[in-house]
Protein backbone atom coordinates (compact mmCIF):
# COMPACT_ATOMS: atom_id res chain seq x y z
CA UNK A 1 0.00 0.00 0.00
CA UNK A 2 1.11 3.55 -0.55
CA UNK A 3 -0.12 6.58 1.71
CA UNK A 4 -1.47 9.62 0.54
CA UNK A 5 -3.47 12.65 1.93
CA UNK A 6 -6.26 14.35 0.55
CA UNK A 7 -4.28 17.42 -1.95
CA UNK A 8 -6.88 20.08 0.13
CA UNK A 9 -5.18 19.72 3.89
CA UNK A 10 -2.94 21.44 2.66
CA UNK A 11 -2.60 25.83 1.69
CA UNK A 12 -2.56 26.63 -1.95
CA UNK A 13 -3.51 27.20 -5.44
CA UNK A 14 -1.05 26.09 -7.23
CA UNK A 15 0.04 22.09 -8.11
CA UNK A 16 3.38 22.32 -6.92
CA UNK A 17 3.39 24.34 -3.65
CA UNK A 18 0.31 21.74 -2.77
CA UNK A 19 2.10 18.84 -3.68
CA UNK A 20 5.77 19.77 -2.18
CA UNK A 21 3.66 20.00 1.30
CA UNK A 22 2.19 16.98 0.81
CA UNK A 23 5.91 15.59 0.19
CA UNK A 24 7.47 17.18 3.01
CA UNK A 25 4.47 15.59 5.59
CA UNK A 26 5.96 12.25 4.40
CA UNK A 27 3.34 11.56 1.92
CA UNK A 28 3.58 9.32 -1.42
CA UNK A 29 0.60 10.31 -3.03
CA UNK A 30 -2.67 12.50 -2.98
CA UNK A 31 -6.30 12.69 -4.01
CA UNK A 32 -6.16 15.73 -6.00
CA UNK A 33 -8.76 18.57 -5.92
CA UNK A 34 -9.16 21.37 -8.54
CA UNK A 35 -9.31 23.62 -5.95
CA UNK A 36 -6.03 23.04 -5.67
CA UNK A 37 -5.26 24.12 -9.20
CA UNK A 38 -6.86 27.51 -8.10
CA UNK A 39 -10.35 26.50 -9.83
CA UNK A 40 -14.03 24.98 -8.66
CA UNK A 41 -13.74 22.00 -7.04
CA UNK A 42 -15.69 20.53 -9.74
CA UNK A 43 -14.68 23.37 -12.81
CA UNK A 44 -16.91 23.71 -16.04
CA UNK A 45 -13.31 23.56 -18.01
CA UNK A 46 -9.82 22.95 -17.65
CA UNK A 47 -7.48 24.00 -19.93
CA UNK A 48 -3.90 21.80 -21.21
CA UNK A 49 -2.05 24.47 -19.34
CA UNK A 50 -3.70 23.21 -15.57
CA UNK A 51 -3.13 19.63 -16.30
CA UNK A 52 0.70 19.73 -17.08
CA UNK A 53 0.79 22.08 -14.63
CA UNK A 54 -0.44 18.98 -12.34
CA UNK A 55 1.74 16.68 -14.16
CA UNK A 56 5.07 18.70 -14.37
CA UNK A 57 4.55 19.22 -10.27
CA UNK A 58 3.71 15.59 -9.76
CA UNK A 59 6.95 14.66 -11.56
CA UNK A 60 9.18 17.16 -9.73
CA UNK A 61 7.88 15.94 -5.84
CA UNK A 62 7.58 12.28 -6.66
CA UNK A 63 4.40 12.52 -5.11
CA UNK A 64 1.38 10.59 -7.64
CA UNK A 65 -1.83 11.36 -8.22
CA UNK A 66 -4.09 8.65 -7.03
CA UNK A 67 -7.12 10.26 -8.05
CA UNK A 68 -9.23 13.63 -8.77
CA UNK A 69 -12.06 14.14 -6.47
CA UNK A 70 -15.41 14.68 -8.90
CA UNK A 71 -17.93 14.71 -5.54
CA UNK A 72 -21.42 16.21 -7.00
CA UNK A 73 -25.16 14.90 -5.55
CA UNK A 74 -25.80 12.40 -7.81
CA UNK A 75 -29.67 11.82 -6.57
CA UNK A 76 -30.51 15.68 -5.80
CA UNK A 77 -33.75 16.17 -5.91
CA UNK A 78 -34.04 18.41 -8.39
CA UNK A 79 -32.82 17.08 -11.75
CA UNK A 80 -31.08 20.13 -13.36
CA UNK A 81 -28.62 19.77 -10.24
CA UNK A 82 -28.21 16.49 -11.89
CA UNK A 83 -27.80 17.42 -14.90
CA UNK A 84 -25.33 20.58 -14.01
CA UNK A 85 -23.47 18.19 -12.21
CA UNK A 86 -22.61 15.26 -14.38
CA UNK A 87 -21.55 17.69 -17.25
CA UNK A 88 -18.81 18.92 -14.77
CA UNK A 89 -17.79 15.17 -14.03
CA UNK A 90 -17.38 14.86 -17.83
CA UNK A 91 -14.84 17.13 -17.61
CA UNK A 92 -13.09 15.81 -15.20
CA UNK A 93 -13.19 12.21 -16.53
CA UNK A 94 -11.95 13.47 -19.80
CA UNK A 95 -8.54 15.55 -18.25
CA UNK A 96 -8.19 12.97 -15.34
CA UNK A 97 -5.46 11.37 -17.53
CA UNK A 98 -3.92 14.32 -18.52
CA UNK A 99 -3.72 14.99 -14.64
CA UNK A 100 -1.98 11.57 -14.40
CA UNK A 101 -4.37 9.44 -12.65
CA UNK A 102 -6.96 6.49 -13.81
CA UNK A 103 -9.51 7.10 -11.02
CA UNK A 104 -12.47 10.19 -10.38
CA UNK A 105 -14.00 10.43 -6.68
CA UNK A 106 -17.68 9.95 -6.58
CA UNK A 107 -20.45 10.64 -3.93
CA UNK A 108 -23.53 8.85 -4.68
CA UNK A 109 -25.29 11.50 -2.94
CA UNK A 110 -28.71 12.49 -0.73
CA UNK A 111 -31.94 13.71 -1.29
CA UNK A 112 -30.81 16.39 1.22
CA UNK A 113 -31.47 19.90 -1.15
CA UNK A 114 -28.64 21.53 -0.04
CA UNK A 115 -25.82 19.17 1.44
CA UNK A 116 -24.56 16.19 -0.08
CA UNK A 117 -23.33 14.49 3.30
CA UNK A 118 -26.79 15.09 4.88
CA UNK A 119 -28.69 12.06 5.55
CA UNK A 120 -32.24 12.64 4.28
CA UNK A 121 -35.02 9.57 4.99
CA UNK A 122 -36.05 9.95 1.28
CA UNK A 123 -32.46 8.23 0.62
CA UNK A 124 -34.26 4.91 1.29
CA UNK A 125 -36.87 5.26 -1.13
CA UNK A 126 -37.38 3.22 -4.12
CA UNK A 127 -37.69 6.53 -6.55
CA UNK A 128 -34.09 7.62 -4.74
CA UNK A 129 -32.07 4.26 -5.89
CA UNK A 130 -33.68 4.64 -9.58
CA UNK A 131 -32.59 8.34 -9.70
CA UNK A 132 -28.91 7.01 -8.31
CA UNK A 133 -28.82 3.61 -11.08
CA UNK A 134 -29.95 5.75 -13.48
CA UNK A 135 -27.07 9.11 -13.26
CA UNK A 136 -24.51 6.30 -11.92
CA UNK A 137 -25.14 4.49 -15.16
CA UNK A 138 -24.78 7.71 -17.66
CA UNK A 139 -21.23 8.42 -15.49
CA UNK A 140 -20.21 4.89 -16.24
CA UNK A 141 -20.62 5.21 -19.49
CA UNK A 142 -18.64 8.32 -19.42
CA UNK A 143 -15.95 6.58 -17.68
CA UNK A 144 -15.30 3.73 -19.69
CA UNK A 145 -15.12 5.64 -22.98
CA UNK A 146 -12.21 7.37 -21.31
CA UNK A 147 -10.87 3.86 -19.59
CA UNK A 148 -11.56 5.93 -16.05
CA UNK A 149 -12.54 4.44 -12.69
CA UNK A 150 -15.45 5.91 -10.39
CA UNK A 151 -14.94 5.28 -6.72
CA UNK A 152 -17.68 5.15 -4.60
CA UNK A 153 -17.87 5.29 -1.41
CA UNK A 154 -20.36 3.68 1.03
CA UNK A 155 -21.37 6.20 3.73
CA UNK A 156 -24.21 6.76 6.25
CA UNK A 157 -25.51 9.70 4.78
CA UNK A 158 -25.47 8.61 1.64
CA UNK A 159 -27.73 6.39 -0.81
CA UNK A 160 -25.37 3.97 -0.65
CA UNK A 161 -25.55 3.74 3.14
CA UNK A 162 -23.19 0.40 3.36
CA UNK A 163 -21.85 -2.40 1.65
CA UNK A 164 -24.89 -4.24 0.61
CA UNK A 165 -25.93 -1.12 -1.30
CA UNK A 166 -22.70 -0.89 -2.86
CA UNK A 167 -22.82 -4.55 -3.87
CA UNK A 168 -26.29 -4.16 -5.07
CA UNK A 169 -25.00 -1.18 -7.55
CA UNK A 170 -22.13 -2.96 -8.82
CA UNK A 171 -24.63 -5.86 -9.35
CA UNK A 172 -26.75 -4.01 -11.20
CA UNK A 173 -24.88 -2.25 -13.52
CA UNK A 174 -22.20 -4.65 -14.06
CA UNK A 175 -19.68 -1.71 -15.60
CA UNK A 176 -16.21 -2.46 -15.17
CA UNK A 177 -15.90 1.70 -14.25
CA UNK A 178 -17.38 1.64 -11.53
CA UNK A 179 -15.17 0.48 -8.33
CA UNK A 180 -15.30 0.72 -4.26
CA UNK A 181 -13.52 3.39 -1.87
CA UNK A 182 -13.48 2.53 1.50
CA UNK A 183 -13.39 4.22 4.82
CA UNK A 184 -13.90 2.05 7.89
CA UNK A 185 -15.44 5.39 9.77
CA UNK A 186 -17.89 5.81 6.92
CA UNK A 187 -19.48 2.45 8.07
CA UNK A 188 -20.69 2.83 11.42
CA UNK A 189 -21.07 6.07 13.56
CA UNK A 190 -21.46 4.40 17.52
CA UNK A 191 -20.80 0.96 17.74
CA UNK A 192 -18.92 -1.76 20.28
CA UNK A 193 -15.49 -2.63 19.75
CA UNK A 194 -16.57 -6.12 17.92
CA UNK A 195 -19.53 -4.67 16.48
CA UNK A 196 -16.95 -1.94 14.46
CA UNK A 197 -14.63 -4.75 13.67
CA UNK A 198 -17.30 -6.81 12.54
CA UNK A 199 -19.15 -4.39 10.08
CA UNK A 200 -15.90 -3.00 8.48
CA UNK A 201 -15.02 -7.07 8.21
CA UNK A 202 -17.66 -7.96 5.80
CA UNK A 203 -17.00 -4.82 3.82
CA UNK A 204 -13.56 -5.65 2.86
CA UNK A 205 -15.03 -9.03 2.16
CA UNK A 206 -18.24 -7.98 0.56
CA UNK A 207 -16.22 -5.52 -1.94
CA UNK A 208 -12.90 -6.63 -1.81
CA UNK A 209 -13.10 -7.41 -5.81
CA UNK A 210 -14.03 -4.25 -6.51
CA UNK A 211 -11.54 -1.78 -4.00
CA UNK A 212 -9.12 0.17 -5.66
CA UNK A 213 -8.78 3.20 -2.60
CA UNK A 214 -9.08 3.16 1.19
CA UNK A 215 -9.34 6.28 3.32
CA UNK A 216 -7.88 6.73 7.06
CA UNK A 217 -10.26 8.58 9.42
CA UNK A 218 -11.24 7.68 12.69
CA UNK A 219 -14.40 8.26 15.37
CA UNK A 220 -14.52 9.47 18.39
CA UNK A 221 -16.06 7.11 21.10
CA UNK A 222 -19.47 9.81 20.82
CA UNK A 223 -19.54 9.07 16.86
CA UNK A 224 -17.97 12.26 15.57
CA UNK A 225 -15.35 12.17 13.13
CA UNK A 226 -11.74 12.60 14.33
CA UNK A 227 -7.68 12.50 12.92
CA UNK A 228 -6.92 9.18 11.83
CA UNK A 229 -5.08 7.72 15.17
CA UNK A 230 -7.02 9.46 17.66
CA UNK A 231 -10.42 7.71 17.31
CA UNK A 232 -11.72 4.06 17.86
CA UNK A 233 -11.10 2.63 14.19
CA UNK A 234 -8.59 -0.04 14.65
CA UNK A 235 -6.43 0.36 11.84
CA UNK A 236 -4.41 -2.54 12.20
CA UNK A 237 -7.15 -4.52 11.95
CA UNK A 238 -8.30 -2.40 9.18
CA UNK A 239 -5.56 -2.84 7.12
CA UNK A 240 -4.66 -6.33 7.67
CA UNK A 241 -8.17 -6.59 6.56
CA UNK A 242 -6.75 -5.24 3.05
CA UNK A 243 -3.98 -6.76 2.78
CA UNK A 244 -5.68 -10.64 3.23
CA UNK A 245 -7.94 -9.46 0.63
CA UNK A 246 -5.16 -8.63 -2.05
CA UNK A 247 -5.71 -4.55 -1.69
CA UNK A 248 -2.60 -3.26 -2.68
CA UNK A 249 -3.64 0.55 -3.26
CA UNK A 250 -3.55 3.74 -2.07
CA UNK A 251 -4.38 4.37 1.82
CA UNK A 252 -5.23 8.35 1.53
CA UNK A 253 -5.79 10.16 4.99
CA UNK A 254 -8.32 13.12 5.48
CA UNK A 255 -9.91 15.13 7.98
CA UNK A 256 -7.15 16.67 9.53
CA UNK A 257 -5.34 19.69 9.60
CA UNK A 258 -1.94 20.59 8.22
CA UNK A 259 0.15 20.40 10.86
CA UNK A 260 -1.14 17.47 12.13
CA UNK A 261 -0.42 15.50 9.07
CA UNK A 262 3.29 14.46 9.37
CA UNK A 263 2.41 12.27 12.70
CA UNK A 264 -0.58 11.20 10.72
CA UNK A 265 1.49 10.08 7.96
CA UNK A 266 3.78 8.33 11.04
CA UNK A 267 1.31 6.47 12.52
CA UNK A 268 -0.86 4.61 9.18
CA UNK A 269 2.97 4.14 7.99
CA UNK A 270 3.31 1.96 11.00
CA UNK A 271 0.44 -0.35 9.13
CA UNK A 272 1.60 -0.13 5.82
Amino acid sequence: MHLGIFAKTFAGTDPLTVLSAARDAGYATVQWNMACSGLPSMPDAITPAETAAIRSASAATGIAIAAVSGTYNMIHPDPVQRSIGLDRLSVLIAHARDMGTGLVTLCTGTRHPTDQWAHHPDNATPEAWRDLLGEMAKACELAERHGIRLGIEPELANVVDGAPRARALIDSLKSPALAIVLDPANLFEVAPDSDRRAIIATAVDTLADRIVMAHAKDRHPDGTFATAGQGVVDFADFTARLKAAGFDGDLVTHGLTAPEAPAVAAFLRGFL
